[in-house]
């Protein structure tokens, strides 16, 4: 019921954890034993669409899924982050920067890693696949991602994280 009140209501940013219990009809105990902070109240809110991101990259159709050569994925993966980045920019912040560490921590930051890691280690072997990974998740921040767009389209991102891993995808 909470989660479908705050799907409903202003924006999570500027949404206190006493205003969803008021506006769920429940106490705000109720909320805090689901919810600790907005950060693992937005990251309820987002899981479905990271399963369906995740399950797109993992076992979906060419070139996001497999199929596709280790470039062409790895262009994918970054501008379906993007797209996602696009549509959900301020909910993913909130999840990302409410908890600290909460982004690098994750599930699935591990896994959006670890999927990169294997990419790029097919594309360039010789290459520090662990660290290339971390700096093209780097700009993928979601406040980072926010911030970038108040001068940036998402095609000027998508073409700068091109230029950062060279991909001719």
């Amino acid at each position: 019921m909470v989660l479908a009140v705050v799907s409903r209501v202003t924006p999570l940013l500027e949404l206190a954890l006493d205003e969803v219990a008021a506006e769920a009809g429940v106490g705000i105990g109720t909320v805090y034993r689901r919810f600790p902070d907005k950060g693992a109240l937005a990251q309820a809110l987002l899981d479905e669409n990271e399963r369906e991101f995740q399950e797109s990259f993992i076992s979906g159709p060419p070139p996001l899924g497999p199929g596709a050569r280790p470039a062409q994925r790895l262009k994918a993966f970054t501008d379906a982050y993007v797209d996602r980045l696009e549509t959900h920019g301020q909910l993913l912040m909130v999840a990302e920067t409410e908890t600290p560490m909460a982004r690098l921590v994750t599930g699935a930051y591990r896994l959006h890693h670890s999927h990169l890691v294997a990419l790029i280690s097919e594309i360039e072997p010789e290459a520090d696949a662990h660290f290339r990974a971390e700096a093209l998740l780097a700009p993928l921040a979601a406040a980072h991602y926010v911030y970038q767009r108040k001068t940036m389209t998402p095609d000027q991102i998508k073409a700068g994280l091109r230029d950062l891993y060279r991909a001719d995808a």
